[in-house]
């Protein structure tokens, strides 16, 4: 049970990262971004090829992001004064051909060179190696205690937010009900899960599980960039993307330069991606260009579109949703449904969870936590 928490906390952190990704592109800009999946490809593949020639993974890391930051002012010079259709048209065939040129390429692998095809192993993976001390154990349990506590802190500021503006309010004090009674249910399943992880993490940690300390590193790179992104798109530089994502000729006519601030949000949420492609390939243990098909893509727009777009909470939200979903039908449906084989079960799955979201478009189309005045779709 502990390792199988272990593996759900790397692989919602993970997406969960993906995700604030595109949110930043979408949920803030309004940029609509059907190939995110490459800059996760190029960001996997350069780390990962880099750590094999020696290159620190830390190093690494920074490469592959800026990389795929790189990939974003590419597709960024040659689409964003073009309409929104063509950077949607653009970017979902960049995604593919980036795949599909890995797959047919020969790969630096250490001192040779092999087909993309035959995919990348035995790379160095972060504390994977490392047999710590009990000292360091130590450390590093209580930096993860540390990170708890900036979460369960972040979560109790969040919720005691909504309940300031519901004793402020005048008027309309139904829709602040709302606001407040969504967060604090949030919330606190959002704090029972991070207790969850904090002692499967603690034991893990004592243990020296395997990828216990790939954990770690996910979680405070998850959080240092939920961060960063909360303190900027709160600045005059985030107020801006939001009035471009609700009518960019306004920003125009205050003389700010809307495709450079387009091709920022671009790049970001593309460097973003390639982080998060780093950890992709960590988790996996060995990367093959299949590894990084579409589906990646639009499995990030469900986490978005179910927690909410212009929320990063809510795409926090959506990311555990998702993989909860996942982990649960994964389990029952086979002994649910046992006449189904496992690729009907898997079509049964990608059919349910369209279901939801469809029948949240029509409840709540703005998503979980999104507010109806930001909504993006249909724009």
């Amino acid at each position: 049970m502990v390792d199988y928490l272990i593996f759900l906390a790397i692989s919602t952190s993970i997406f969960a990262l993906f995700g604030l990704g595109l949110n930043l592109q979408w949920g803030f800009t309004g940029l609509i971004n059907f190939g995110h999946v490459g800059f996760m490809t190029l960001g996997a593949y350069v780390t990962v090829l880099l750590t094999l020639q020696g290159v620190p993974v830390l190093l690494a890391t920074i490469v592959g992001a800026s990389i795929a930051a790189l990939l974003g002012l590419v597709i960024g010079l040659s689409t964003l004064r073009l309409r929104a259709d063509y950077l949607a048209i653009v970017t979902i065939g960049v995604g593919e051909v980036i795949r599909l040129i890995i797959n047919n390429q020969e790969l630096p692998v250490g001192d040779t060179w092999i087909s993309g095809a035959f995919g990348v192993q035995s790379y160095p993976i972060p504390l994977a190696t490392i047999e710590p001390n009990l000292p360091l154990r130590i450390a590093m349990i209580g930096l993860l205690t540390l990170l708890g506590i900036f979460a369960i802190l972040a979560l109790w500021k969040w919720i005691r937010s909504a309940q300031q503006q519901l004793k402020l309010a005048k008027g309309k004090r139904s829709s602040y009900q709302q606001e407040f009674l969504s967060r604090l249910i949030v919330g606190s399943l959002l704090g029972l899960l991070l207790l969850a992880i904090y002692i499967s993490g603690v034991i893990s940690l004592h243990n020296d599980t395997p990828k216990a300390g790939l954990m770690l590193v996910c979680l405070l790179v998850l959080a240092f960039v939920f961060w960063r992104l909360e303190i900027v798109l709160r600045s005059p530089w985030g107020r801006v993307l939001k009035a471009i994502r609700e009518d960019e000729e306004v920003p125009t006519a205050l003389g700010k330069n809307v495709f450079l601030y387009k091709l920022q949000s671009l790049m970001l949420g593309g460097a973003i991606a390639g982080v998060a492609g780093g950890f992709f390939a960590w988790q996996l243990s060995a990367i093959y260009p299949d590894n990084f098909q579409p589906q990646l893509t639009f499995d990030c727009w469900i986490m978005v579109i179910l927690g909410g777009s212009g929320n990063n909470i809510g795409t926090l939200l959506g990311a555990v949703i998702f993989f909860t979903y996942d982990t649960l039908t994964r389990e029952f449906l086979p002994k649910i449904f046992t006449q189904l084989n496992v690729e009907q079960l898997g079509a049964f799955r990608i059919m349910f969870i369209g279901l939801i979201l469809m029948v949240l478009m029509v409840w709540r189309p703005q998503g979980i936590l999104g507010k109806k005045e930001e909504l993006t779709l249909g724009k």
